[in-house]
């Protein structure tokens, strides 16, 4: 047995957690229009439901401003609708030619709240790094059970410890700059 073989799942465990943190904290409106913000937001479309991107050219004119522009005309009131429904919180607005979402400035409140929304995000990655390790740790000892040397058990229980050290540091990184972005009026 060897100790990649516990080590390696646990690695690619930890390197989805922080993706998977990246990609929640792009969708926390921090006051800045970025088209990640509606990538969540999925309309129906001939039977299937599908990112706004997949019928409409999305595009950032200003920092404050989304506009979307759907290929159909048929799509503008789906894509409103969706909008509305989703947790976006914005009102679109239609011209009849392009959809558009003017993200507002964020109160002060409203900011601490998001910072608090995305600690919580860091955190839940943070235990799906720690789960990733005990996991490891736990397969380790079992193998030494079934005849893995102790020495190389132990040495490979350091190595998932450097790793477990590594993405918490990268997470904490992730979460620093998303609370600074918010934070920064």
């Amino acid at each position: 047995m060897e100790p990649s073989e516990f080590l390696n799942p646990a690695e690619e465990k930890m390197q989805l957690a922080v993706a998977y943190l990246d990609e929640s904290l792009s969708r926390i409106r921090a006051g800045k229009a970025s088209p990640k913000l509606i990538d969540g937001i999925r309309v129906e479309y001939y039977g299937s439901t599908v990112p706004i991107s997949n019928v409409a050219n999305v595009s950032v004119p200003d920092a404050r401003t989304i506009a979307i522009t759907p290929w159909e005309k048929g799509m503008f009131r789906e894509i409103e609708k969706a909008i509305i429904n989703s947790e976006l919180g914005i009102t679109p607005e239609n011209n009849g030619e392009v959809i558009r979402l003017s993200i507002p400035p964020l109160t002060e409140e409203r900011r601490k709240a998001l910072v608090k929304q995305s600690k919580a995000e860091a955190e839940t990655a943070k235990v799906s790094v720690r789960n990733a390790r005990r996991d490891a740790i736990d397969g380790l000892k079992k193998a030494v059970k079934k005849g893995m040397p102790e020495d190389v058990e132990k040495d490979a229980e350091a190595t998932a410890q450097k790793l477990h050290d590594k993405y918490l540091k990268e997470i904490d990184a992730i979460f620093a700059e998303k609370e600074k972005e918010i934070l920064t009026v």
